[in-house]
């Protein structure tokens, strides 16, 4: 495989054994063997553990069973949204980073584009279709942004400012290297990252990149479900 292909994919979580399995088992099904750094913020429940199940076994020969792929598995004690994800981008082995939540599952990627994207757009982030406890929801409030068309530098006039949101979302890893998440917000370090950028850069909303977000009793985003 080209080197500019392969792909890093950073999963944050904490307790996320509900739904952290069937992230996992999508972006191995939908990328091929990609690296996947887990960003642990003291898990209590089998979280690790499903975890592990995905772990290929350096000793064993059959490096093209794609269901198992190398994992690595980082401790984070004092927990940001944003010093997660620089600690992820730190540790990563490939040049292309893809940011997903512990409880979406991916629907769609179309990796060569997004790539290709990646020479005029510093951050690519896609279409979430939000799931309530099996249900899929109408799209309000924040779901209202992830339309069905692309748009450069998306603007909210929900929250006036510009938006773009890490539940899946794709960079070049030097890029962020350079251009770090701030790490004393303890929300929405995507939407400060975006504001700041948009001064030099464009980003991009593509909603062929996709996901299913499942509903978690502790997600913000979930604030206003109906």
């Amino acid at each position: 495989m080209n080197d500019l292909k392969k792909i890093s994919v950073i999963i944050r979580c904490r307790n996320e054994d509900r739904w952290i399995g069937h992230c996992i088992q999508s972006v191995l099904d939908l990328l091929n063997k990609p690296e996947i750094i887990i960003i642990d913020n003291k898990s209590t429940d089998e979280t690790l553990q499903i975890v592990k199940s995905f772990k290929e076994d350096p000793n064993l020969k059959d490096k093209k069973n794609r269901k198992y792929t190398k994992i690595n598995i980082l401790s984070i004690a004092d927990y940001s949204p944003g010093r997660s994800i620089n600690l992820g981008v730190k540790n990563a082995s490939n040049p292309i980073i893809l940011v997903i939540s512990a409880h979406c599952v991916l629907k769609k990627i179309d990796i060569n584009k997004h790539i290709k994207d990646l020479k005029k757009y510093k951050c690519i982030f896609g279409n979430q279709i939000p799931v309530w406890k099996g249900k899929k929801i109408t799209k309000r409030y924040i779901w209202s942004h992830f339309g069905d068309k692309e748009k450069e530098n998306m603007y909210s006039d929900q929250e006036g400012r510009y938006f773009m949101h890490n539940a899946v979302a794709i960079y070049d890893k030097e890029f962020l290297i350079k251009n770090k998440f701030d790490e004393f917000l303890t929300t929405k370090e995507d939407r400060y990252w975006a504001n700041t950028l948009v001064k030099k850069y464009k980003y991009l909303y593509d909603p062929e990149l996709e996901v299913e977000h499942h509903y978690t009793e502790a997600g913000n985003t979930w604030k206003g479900i109906g």
